[in-house]
């Protein structure tokens, strides 16, 4: 018998409503010793989808107002009998009310318990369960869609075709196998290698979003450099929405790194404004010239920005020569002024080029297609179902490789057998991807980054 468990599933804080949950066998009477219905109407006779307006009582003290909302197995969250109790919210009164349900024979409830238990029950499959947690944390639109169409099952479907056409060679090739006696079909090879090429291209397909799904989710470290006074700083100031940095005619104003975490599109950029690249005798000023120098080396993505009214200087070309294959955009700032650099020069160097005012809040709808073709974002369609982290990744990487070596399997001549060996291999990892077929020790690993309460 599973325990019974409670835990605060709103964020701490001052807030309007506090929602306590409590999930498990005995959830209805563990509710019912803390709440009394002004109708007198006992949860336990309550019906799922169902709500009561009453008191939270403990040793006969009366805590606060409440909201009981009754879910019955197995049509709940879980897929246990559920009871949220929505009291008013503040980080005192919510704690107060969970005390009383855990003094009343509820357990705490560990980090991503109730969606770990609605896995457990079938109510998610563990792709869904782990969009969960993406949802909440989601830091876009992009990657909101990205979360809710895989807790849709948009992801499962993709995976569920690949994992279905290799399940139907498979069983062909282990019928003709173990039955030879019968009148099984022979296994035609040429269309044993379109299914496989066919489950091939799937996976490629569904590999390729990861890396442009996981800058929608996480962001990408940005670094905005330049010699001084080109505009780095009103740059991050026009990004930021706010005087993030100090803006001055001073070369050398910025001497350390400032940083911001901006929504530019759709994907998160934490932007890092460096000191202005340049020779100096300053020692203070140097320091952070070398630490500019060091985060170009590490950074996902490199904002070099430009001065369109003063030609090229040694700096300029420096940075140039220095990002040419690197991911970066060149950012030609005072465009609202006469120009004198050679832009020739920078386009046949650097493949994203853009033209902006920053200090006159220019458009930055061209910054915004440029970062979004670097970061492979401006083709990915999140509502498709995309992967959403490691695991998954790996799991998904692993069954392409069982594919692979299938179909070199049947060009190098090698019997049926040993293809049938890796396409269950191939298999495998899909069962485990979807957690149709997963260790207890990944299960955990997965809830053990949910926050409590969910």
């Amino acid at each position: 018998m599973e325990n019974t468990i409670a835990a605060i599933s709103t964020p701490n804080g001052v807030g309007g409503m506090g929602v306590i949950r409590i999930s498990g066998e005995n959830a209805l009477e563990v509710a019912e010793r803390v709440f009394q219905s002004v109708s007198d109407k006992r949860i336990t006779e309550m019906k799922g989808y169902t709500a009561s307006f009453g008191k939270i009582i403990d040793d006969g003290e009366i805590i606060d107002e409440a909201v009981a909302l009754v879910f019955r197995a197995p049509m709940s969250y879980t897929g246990e009998d559920v009871v949220e109790l929505s009291c008013h919210g503040g980080m005192y009164i919510t704690r107060r009310v969970l005390r009383a349900v855990l003094s009343h024979g509820a357990d705490p409830a560990g980090a991503g318990e109730f969606t770990k238990r609605a896995f457990l029950n079938g109510k998610l499959g563990l792709t869904e369960a782990e969009s969960v947690m993406d949802i909440i944390s989601a830091s876009g639109s992009q990657s909101a869609r990205a979360a809710l169409s895989t807790m849709e099952g948009r992801l499962r479907k993709r995976i569920d075709s690949v994992r279905d056409e290799l399940l139907t060679l498979a069983a062909h090739l282990a019928a003709w196998a173990d039955y030879p006696e019968d009148e099984i079909p022979e296994i035609d090879e040429d269309e044993l290698r379109e299914g496989l090429e066919k489950c091939r291209k799937e996976l490629s397909a569904l590999l390729s979003t990861y890396d442009a799904g996981k800058i929608m989710r996480e962001g990408v470290d940005t670094v905005i450099a330049g010699r001084p006074n080109v505009g780095k700083s009103t740059l991050m100031n026009l990004l930021a929405g706010c005087e993030r940095s100090i803006v001055t005619d001073i070369p050398g104003t910025t001497r350390d790194i400032i940083e911001e975490t901006v929504m530019l599109g759709n994907v998160p950029l934490r932007l890092s404004d460096t000191a202005g690249l340049r020779s100096t005798d300053d020692i203070v000023e140097s320091i952070g010239v070398q630490r500019a120098k060091d985060r170009l080396q590490s950074a996902g993505l490199v904002f070099a920005v430009f001065d369109a009214s003063t030609p090229l200087d040694n700096e300029d070309i420096e940075l140039i020569e220095m990002l040419r294959s690197a991911p970066a955009v060149a950012v030609i700032n005072k465009s609202d002024l006469e120009a004198k650099i050679d832009d020739d020069y920078i386009k046949s160097r650097m493949s994203h080029v853009v033209c902006i005012s920053a200090k006159n809040d220019s458009d930055t709808a061209a910054l915004e297609r440029a970062v979004a073709e670097i970061a492979g974002t401006s083709e990915l369609d999140p509502s498709q179902g995309i992967l959403a982290n490691e695991r998954q990744y790996n799991d998904a990487l692993k069954a392409l490789s069982s594919v692979e070596e299938a179909l070199s399997a049947l060009a190098m001549g090698i019997t049926f057998d040993a293809v049938t060996i890796v396409i269950e291999d191939a298999i495998n990892c899909l069962l485990e991807l979807t957690g149709e077929r997963v260790t207890e020790a990944v299960v955990d690993k997965v809830f053990s980054s949910f926050c409590v309460g969910k």
